[in-house]
């Protein structure tokens, strides 16, 4: 057997990352959100239950994970929370809340202290209250602010993220400045990937090359003043660089995310995709889906890919980029994620931005930005 075939067939490592999406509740409505389009489907009372999540915590420790996101939606509106992060601590897992701030009082926050909190991620939309508040359609900005203080009150690293898009990123220096005078250790700077409600939203939000710039060129200048006081991640946009990343650092490699309902995906929005299978951690164990079920097998490696992928010399470094991306603008998730310049799709991309260059997007009239509700969701599902 040659060498690229025992790699098609290796049994795979154990997926160090579990990300738990313990709801899609949420009281923010971001333009840019992740979640799936139709996930007012997912209602709350198809959650799983406190106990299914201690048991997939247990069950993804015994196969290996180490670090755990406790995500969403807003992972606060769980009222089980400090349940779920007491166990994963006890198990040994470093765990890491990402949260919009809604819902983290000081007493709470003492409490997610006290069962072993070790992270928190704090979102923010924006560095002014009038763009934060319209980027997540809600009235959320000074309350963030406080909350960034009750972060740095229990002693957890203070780290932001903040995702960047056209309607924000000629703000990146006060964004910057902002997290330094919250006393941030970390900015996540993080370009938006163009899916779910992103894509939906993407002549209004995709940049133009010399914003982008711009923006690094002022994150240059923050990493020079500040030095090691904060560190500052700039995640470069995928549709402007013409060479794709690694999905989740490479299907079924090292990330399982479950979804509220008991779902197991190989990425964030894996569950878009036709023709695949994803089994739920109320029917099978962990292991038997990392290792056995069709859908985290389907993308594995490099032997399911076609041409251009399957001769490139870069098969191993991108691993043939995003499958939902490839799904959404070629309409075929095993085709070249069209960002790459080898992709025979890749006209649509530089359409995409070209539009951006020419200040060309449908006028908000004509197409306003559609924002994460569930009314939205019902809509875009045909419900």
């Amino acid at each position: 057997m040659n060498d690229a075939a025992d790699a098609a067939t290796a049994r795979p490592g154990p997926p160090l990352w579990l990300l738990a999406e313990l709801t899609y509740r949420c009281p923010l409505h971001c333009v840019f959100c992740y979640n799936p389009v139709d996930f007012a489907q997912t209602a709350a009372g198809d959650e799983l239950s406190t106990d299914d999540w201690l048991r997939v915590l247990r069950e993804g420790r015994a196969m290996g994970a180490v670090q755990c996101g406790l995500s969403g939606g807003e992972p606060l509106v769980r009222d089980d929370l400090e349940v779920i992060v007491a166990e994963a601590r006890r198990l040994g897992y470093y765990t890491n809340l990402l949260t919009s701030g809604v819902g983290l009082t000081p007493e709470r926050a003492a409490a997610l202290k006290a069962a072993g909190l070790d992270h928190v991620q704090l979102s923010f939309q924006d560095s002014t209250r009038e763009m934060n508040d319209f980027l997540s359609h809600t009235k959320t900005f000074e309350l963030k602010n406080k909350v960034a203080k009750i972060i740095k009150d229990q002693g957890w690293p203070m780290v932001m993220n903040v995702v960047i898009h056209r309607l924000n990123i000629d703000h990146i220096d006060r964004i910057i400045e902002m997290a330094d005078e919250m006393g941030a250790e970390y900015l996540e700077l993080a370009n938006t990937q163009y899916y779910s409600w992103a894509f939906l939203n993407r002549d209004r939000l995709l940049p133009t090359r010399e914003q982008l710039r711009r923006a690094e060129e002022v994150t240059d200048r923050w990493r020079a003043k500040l030095g090691e006081r904060m560190r500052l991640f700039f995640v470069a946009p995928d549709y402007h660089e013409g060479q794709p990343k690694k999905c989740v650092n490479g299907w079924g490699s090292m990330f399982l995310t479950v979804t509220p309902d008991g779902t197991a995906l190989p990425c964030h929005t894996a569950k878009m995709l036709p023709g695949l299978s994803f089994p739920n951690v109320r029917d099978q164990s962990l292991s038997a889906i990392w290792y056995d079920s069709e859908g985290f097998n389907r993308y594995r490696g490099t032997g399911w890919m076609k041409e251009p992928c399957a001769s490139c010399d870069r098969r191993e470094v991108d691993l043939g980029g995003c499958r939902c991306q490839a799904y959404l603008i070629a309409n075929d998730p095993a085709a070249a994620d069209p960002v790459c310049v080898k992709s025979p799709h890749h006209g649509d991309v530089l359409a995409a931005v070209e539009r951006a260059e020419a200040g060309t997007p449908a006028p908000v009239r004509e197409q306003p930005l559609v924002f994460r509700d569930p009314k939205n969701s019902r809509a875009l599902a045909g419900g």
